[in-house]
């Protein structure tokens, strides 16, 4: 089997979740598989190889499950975008739309070096609008969005078209 044929077969469909009417792609299966972990870390890897990243920025709180691994995988620092209020110093912050509501991120004023390209990660694209507001916080620290990456993408929601004036690349592993 496939890396993307065994990562979807982990992937479940929750109805009804968080609220009625949507539908949760629930990846805490693929969680219970270390060799799936690893292969999907070195294929994330290998993807930005070849483009210029000196950190990675990984969003609350699934994006930490991956980005943690690949940051150091990568040899590079890890930035946690954590929800409003749960960072204790300093910070910059931007509200944003979520499918089904709206909230807020974070990330430590000290944690990004002006100039640095970063590699943003979630767990999902789907309407693009957390992957939007880090990147508002990339560049409000003066670092530049060198690409994205997730390991599911939404079809449906167009979060890929809501990024595309962000002129990097975005990459999934497999797209519902």
């Amino acid at each position: 089997m496939n890396l993307q044929a065994e990562l979807m077969s982990h992937i479940t469909d929750v109805p009804d979740f968080p609220q009625p009417g949507i539908v949760f792609k629930d990846i805490t299966p693929v969680f219970l598989q270390p060799q799936l972990c690893n292969s999907l870390v070195d294929e994330m890897a290998r993807q930005f190889a070849a483009i210029k990243v000196d950190a990675v920025v990984g969003l609350e709180s699934r994006g930490f499950l991956m980005g943690m691994p690949l940051a150091l995988k990568m040899g590079l620092p890890f930035v946690m975008a954590r929800k409003k209020g749960k960072l204790p110093r300093r910070t910059y912050q931007v509200d944003y739309a979520l499918e089904y509501g709206t909230a807020g991120i974070e990330i430590h004023t000290d944690a990004l070096q002006p100039g640095w390209n970063v590699l943003i990660h979630d767990d999902v694209l789907a309407t693009g609008g957390t992957a939007r507001a880090a990147a508002s916080l990339v560049e409000a620290a003066g670092a530049r969005v060198a690409g994205c990456s997730f390991l599911l993408e939404i079809l449906s929601l167009s979060g890929r078209k809501y990024l595309g004036d962000m002129n990097c690349p975005v990459f999934t592993f497999v797209s519902a």
